[in-house]
């Protein structure tokens, strides 16, 4: 009598299954579901029914495109992925998962805690390891989108964040000062754009947009006049309603930014004026309404690890992954809580604007494997990082930065000396309107790529 013949009927479908996962596990190389790179790449393609036949997988070969020299200047433009986030994610709605050079990767929303925490707190060097090769999993690593932030408004905010020096319940250099006007926004964005940024982003220093008809109707259209100088338009204005975001999108807004600072846990000890829930509302308001999420943190509130994992978590398990997760160091300055608390020498170690290039590239690198196809923002602080410690954050995963000289109120460095890096380090620039170039380590065939179609994705 055969071992299966001993077996129930559940338990055998249970060995089953088992070898399905077995079989998805060593499935190799699949290709991007679109069209065109499937008909220049493919070569071999071969599909197994398992045991189970609700499940099917499928392995696909790819193999290295034509010599370039036998292609014409059209052909040779690197393939790249739809601009919009959301049908980028729908080409790999069936996709379990990515592996190479011993490393596995996928996209994910049930993290736990303790599973970031143990990535987080890797080894550097294996740390760096695993997310350098993670990003070249799922991105071209020599292309860097570049943003530009404008304060449309500044100053003159009722919130209490104690880092910010626009809150008016803060003595700090910053001026109230009225809304930009229509015009001279625009004039600035053409400047960003003749500098080479292909996002320009507008923030404004308010709680809310509430009832602040006037004013949103003017922003309106500053995002209609950005859009139409084929600039990609990113905003941060504080909380909207689902209304509001609405109106944005139909103006064409490409992402809103709403940062959640830190983890649920630490954020009372930042914030009082707005609960937690009120900034993961306006995420979702975004998100339903079409608009890409930009939703980061802050390193340097006084934060422990436990909270920069807690913030990771948020992030990771919300129900679609932001677009763009910015992370920033801060920028301590005189008369807010936080950069007097920086500014005390009395006080030897409180985690507050103790923040080093280490600290960062843990962040980021945490962030770009826990999150493999959202782009991570190296933001504020980057001015006091070196072109050495920039490029560990890049090796890290980082793969969009803001540039020009002023982030809201602090500086960061000027366009000139980011186009000098760029070239140092062999960076281009991602064109506005325009996909990220899907990672040469696909087109070559140099990933694995495990797809699953049918009802048990539920595992992938």
């Amino acid at each position: 009598m055969t071992m299966m013949s001993l077996l129930s009927l559940e338990e055998v479908n249970t060995v089953r299954y088992k070898m399905v996962l077995i079989a998805l596990r060593g499935a190799t190389a699949a290709l991007n579901r679109s069209t065109h790179l499937k008909s220049s790449i493919l070569s071999t393609a071969s599909r197994s029914l398992s045991t189970n036949p609700h499940v099917v997988v499928d392995k696909f070969v790819s193999s290295p495109p034509p010599s370039t020299s036998s292609l014409s200047h059209a052909q040779q433009q690197p393939v790249r992925h739809p601009n919009d986030v959301h049908d980028r994610n729908a080409n790999y709605i069936d996709e379990d998962e990515r592996s190479m050079a011993g490393v596995t990767a996928t996209v994910r929303h049930n993290w736990t805690k303790s599973e970031i925490a143990e990535i987080y707190t890797l080894p550097f060097h294996e740390l760096m390891y695993r997310a350098s090769t993670v990003h070249r999993m799922y991105w071209d690593p020599s292309e860097v989108q570049q943003c530009t932030l404008l304060s449309i408004k500044t100053g003159g905010c009722t919130e209490d964040c104690s880092y910010c020096s626009q809150s008016t319940r803060h003595k700090t250099f910053v001026k109230p000062t009225p809304t930009m006007k229509v015009q001279e926004v625009l004039e600035a964005a053409k400047r960003a754009k003749d500098a080479g940024s292909t996002r320009f982003c507008m923030g404004a220093a308010w709680r809310e947009l509430g009832n602040k008809k006037n004013a949103f109707n003017h922003i309106l259209d500053m995002v209609k006049g950005v859009n139409g100088m084929g600039l990609e338009v990113c905003c941060t204005l504080g909380m909207l309603n689902a209304e509001q975001a609405k109106q944005l999108k139909e103006a064409g807004l490409t992402a809103y930014n709403h940062n959640l600072d830190t983890s649920p846990e630490h954020y009372p000890n930042v914030i009082t004026t707005r609960k937690y829930e009120d900034r993961l509302q306006t995420i979702a308001n975004v998100r339903d309404a079409g608009i890409s999420v930009c939703c980061g943190g802050i390193l340097g509130l006084g934060e422990k690890e436990t909270d920069r994992v807690g913030l990771l978590h948020v992030l990771a398990t919300l129900p679609e992954h932001p677009e763009s997760v910015p992370i920033n160091a801060l920028v301590a300055v005189e008369g807010t809580p936080l950069g007097d608390a920086e500014a005390d020498e009395n006080v030897d170690s409180d985690g507050i604007a103790d923040v080093d290039a280490f600290d960062m590239a843990r962040m980021i690198a945490t962030a770009r494997i826990v999150m493999p196809r959202t782009m991570v923002r190296l933001s504020a602080g980057r001015l006091s990082f070196s072109e050495a410690e920039q490029f560990l954050m890049f090796q890290a995963g980082a793969n969009s930065i803001f540039n020009g000289d002023k982030l809201l109120t602090t500086d960061n460095p000027e366009f000139d000396e980011d186009m000098e890096l760029f070239n140092k380090l062999g960076f281009v620039g991602k064109p506005a309107h325009a996909g990220p170039r899907v990672a040469p380590s696909e087109v070559t065939g140099e990933v694995e790529i495990t797809k699953v179609r049918g009802s048990e994705q539920q595992y992938a």
